[in-house]
């Protein structure tokens, strides 16, 4: 992938945490795989205290690693249901909101003892923490998740328990099994990937995270299908702010950050500057601030726009898009932001402002257009900058705003809308070929319904 602007740094300890509760493949596309990942909940955890030597606190929404007063923490795991070689295991944790953090996440040891009870241990009758070290979690913040590599004790289906201890007086407080969501987890993979080949696949939507269950539905599909990650917008739900990226996005589709191009929505905007989107995404999300930029896929030029500021002919944004534009080599163009231009949807009519972005596109030649902002999918047969069907350099459009907000309802049809859907989340996964693509719209689990074809490009 040849990127123009800097490749993204994956910050250590800080990452996604997968949903699902059973093995997931990760199905052919781009490449072959054979690899599986479970996800498996704790069946006991709790924490012990030194000052507090009696008391049990089992049922507590929290575990502590601390060292004043001493605190440790247990946890257990029953692994199951899983086949073929352990390849990773990852231990995953999420400090709890409202706490300011921590300047060591505590060392992680694997514990003989699989038999403590979450409701009777205490100081006095602690298990020994007595394995090898596994790990060690540097400085911590609230609110966010963090993992620890414990692929050396897990080899297969058991039980198994992780101690926690800290040197440090400012103790690292973690959500515990009472905390649903939030609650602590064992993501175990067995076999091997390999490595994507063959056409690109380009994959995302928009709408995204929120406290639903839609998100964590779409991030699942995600995990069954390799190759580039996009958003169209609204990435997160309601003010795009530094919290709600942690709470919201980075347990779902932020398990994917690694390999997502994404695009700011309103929503986005709602914090000023787009601050909490452009620190969470890095240089992912282009140039500090600007918000657009590209990148080549195979035979393909990708451009990520913003339609959340000027976008007028003669705008920097548009003068940037149209030399972007003349310099590609590439023979096939996508292009994808938040606002649509055409759109069916009765909840946001078309943002008219994003017109001479199109009429750039349509000047270069480009192929297609995936927007988000009305939470439906729609597609659009070839069209002008007008709106008038154009079969010979019209582009195709989508909108895929179903990336799990709550969905948004149909009004008047505009013309050209060959497809539409108010009532399935999915993701949107184009597959780049030299000279054409395929586009399936891919429903979550539950749902039916479909939409898929293929076109050459211009």
């Amino acid at each position: 992938m040849d990127m123009r602007f800097p490749r993204p740094s994956v910050t250590v300890g800080v990452v996604a945490v997968l949903l699902a509760s059973t093995a997931a493949a990760v199905a052919t596309g781009a490449g072959a795989a054979s690899a599986a990942s479970a996800t498996f909940a704790p069946v006991a955890d709790t924490y012990v205290q030194s000052d507090t030597a009696a008391t049990n606190y089992g049922t507590s929404p929290q575990i502590v690693a601390d060292n004043s007063p001493v605190r440790r923490s247990f946890l257990r795991f029953t692994v199951s249901g899983v086949s073929g070689t352990v390849t990773s295991a990852k231990l995953r944790l999420r400090t709890i909101s409202g706490n300011d953090g921590s300047d060591a996440g505590g060392t992680f040891r694997r514990m003989s003892n699989t038999t403590w009870s979450e409701t009777g241990t205490t100081w006095s009758n602690q298990p020994a923490i007595d394995g090898a070290t596994l790990g060690s979690l540097g400085a911590v913040s609230g609110d966010t998740w963090y993992e620890v590599d414990v692929t050396a004790a897990v080899t297969g289906n058991g039980t198994y328990s992780f101690g926690a201890t800290s040197t440090s007086g400012d103790g690292a407080y973690y959500d515990t099994r009472e905390s649903g969501a939030d609650a602590p987890q064992l993501v175990v993979t067995t076999g091997t990937t390999t490595p994507p080949s063959g056409d690109p696949v380009f994959v995302g939507a928009g709408d995204i995270a929120n406290s639903g269950s839609g998100d964590t539905a779409t991030a699942a599909l995600l995990d069954t299908i390799p190759g580039t990650v996009f958003t169209t917008g609204d990435n997160v739900y309601d003010n795009g702010t530094a919290s709600q990226f942690a709470s919201y996005y980075e347990p779902t589709w932020g398990r994917h950050r690694a390999r997502t191009r994404p695009s700011p929505g309103n929503h986005d905007y709602n914090t000023s500057g787009a601050t909490g989107y452009y620190t969470y995404f890095g240089t992912a999300a282009g140039p500090s601030g600007r918000g657009y930029y590209s990148f080549d896929l195979g035979n393909w030029h990708i451009v990520s726009l913003n339609s959340n500021i000027s976008m007028s002919a003669g705008s920097a944004q548009e003068q940037w898009l149209r030399a972007d534009l003349a310099a590609s080599g590439k023979p096939c163009t996508l292009a994808y932001w938040h606002h649509p231009l055409f759109t069916s949807s009765s909840n946001h009519a078309p943002s008219t402002s994003t017109r001479p972005l199109y009429q750039a596109l349509y000047d270069y030649n480009a192929d297609v257009v995936v927007w988000g902002h009305n939470h439906v999918y729609e597609r659009f047969a070839p069209m002008n900058p007008a709106g008038a069907a154009d079969a010979s350099r019209g582009m195709r459009s989508f909108v895929a705003g179903m990336g799990g907000a709550s969905h948004y309802a149909f009004g008047t049809i505009q013309p050209n809308s060959e497809a539409r859907n108010s009532s399935a989340y999915g993701v949107l996964k184009f597959t780049l070929h030299s000279g054409s693509y395929d586009w399936q719209f891919v429903p979550v689990a539950g749902q039916t319904y479909n939409d898929s074809g293929t076109a050459a490009c211009h």
